[in-house]
């Protein structure tokens, strides 16, 4: 797939009189063509091939090599892109956006990246984004997993564009391990890592819902030195959705935000299908809650991972993640909205 597509004039770029602008394709709408038939790309929205030019792109990355238990996360985009069609997704609700209407979204189809090596993986998955990110600094990019560990080259990549971010991290764990059976690179360890690289903007990160216990009670030292903040799942029980909403606010500061989603935030209840569930998570509706009481920061980049289908039932994992993309693009788009006018 050749994602170098020769670009029209970006709408933010110079006067042009608005009747003239090219207006976005959307997805192909379920009154038209019944969700259950048409394309496979995720909601069904155009593939990247199809236009010329693009706002946000969803990027699938079927890599699990760095799994320490149940493996299978590579098999996420494919069943998260067919669950999307359950989704109509031409207005949102609550954030009160249409986000394919001005706002050109593109499905940027997978990255070729080997199950065999995770440095070459690696490397393959950051040259895929950077290719998509196009080195504008003013496209956003959604991740599909795979594993936790492709948040590193995705966040490599962002930070070209960026600079150093604020990690807005939902996860059962705090991922911020040195090694697993000597990897350095793994889905537990790629916080630690991205720290390590200067990825990560000075105390501006934070983690919600992690739970369960340790391999250590060191480990809490060390993410804390590491620059991250953690609100426990058990803490929401005390401070509710609004106080964690507004200690991530007041961490994040106007700090370029990278949010990453580990699905076994959610109860394996909500979520069966992931790689290492664990008791006590949050509610569907608590992580989605969370997400739209985002509204307003500078989400410059994002991914949803561990989906592991083959533990699922009845698409309740992947329709999950489906839901939860689709909140990140209406978080994008009504901020491109609210930035800039000529869009």
């Amino acid at each position: 797939m050749n994602v170098h597509c020769n670009h029209y004039r970006r709408r933010r770029e110079g006067p042009v009189v608005s009747a003239r602008v090219p207006l976005p394709i959307g997805p192909v709408s379920g009154t038209e063509v019944p969700r259950y038939a048409g394309s496979s790309s995720f909601a069904r929205i155009p593939e990247i091939h199809t236009v010329s030019d693009y706002d946000i792109a969803i990027l699938g990355v079927p890599f699990d090599g760095g799994t320490s238990f149940r493996p299978g996360a590579r098999f996420g985009p494919m069943e998260v892109r067919k669950s999307s069609r359950h989704l109509r997704p031409a207005f949102h609700v609550e954030l009160g956006v249409a986000p394919f209407e001005r706002v050109q979204v593109v499905d940027a189809g997978d990255v070729a990246c080997t199950p065999f090596s995770i440095n070459e993986a690696i490397a393959q998955t950051e040259a895929h984004a950077d290719a998509v990110q196009g080195g504008s600094g003013d496209r956003r990019v959604i991740a599909i997993g795979g594993d936790h560990t492709i948040s590193l080259p995705m966040l490599r990549s962002v930070v070209r564009q960026h600079g150093p971010v604020a990690m807005i991290h939902f996860d059962a764990h705090l991922d911020t391990w040195d090694t697993y059976f000597n990897a350095p690179v793994t889905h537990g360890t790629v916080l630690r890592r991205a720290f390590e690289e200067g990825l990560l903007a000075e105390d501006h990160s934070i983690h919600l819902g992690v739970r369960g216990p340790l391999y250590d009670r060191i480990d809490l030292k060390e993410d804390a030195d590491f620059g991250f903040k953690a609100i426990r799942a058990s803490d929401l029980d005390r401070i509710g959705i609004e106080g964690a909403v507004e200690q991530v606010r007041q961490r994040v500061g106007d700090t370029p935000v990278y949010l990453s989603i580990d699905i076994d935030v959610l109860d394996p209840a909500f979520a069966p299908g992931t790689g290492t569930p664990e008791a006590g998570g949050l509610q569907s509706r608590e992580l989605l809650s969370l997400l739209r009481n985002l509204d307003g920061l500078n989400v410059v980049g994002a991914d949803v991972v561990e989906v592991a289908p083959a533990y699922d039932h009845a698409e309740i994992t992947t329709l999950a993640a489906a839901t939860v993309i689709y909140d990140l693009v209406a978080l994008m788009s009504k901020r491109e909205l609210a930035t800039d006018p000529s869009a």
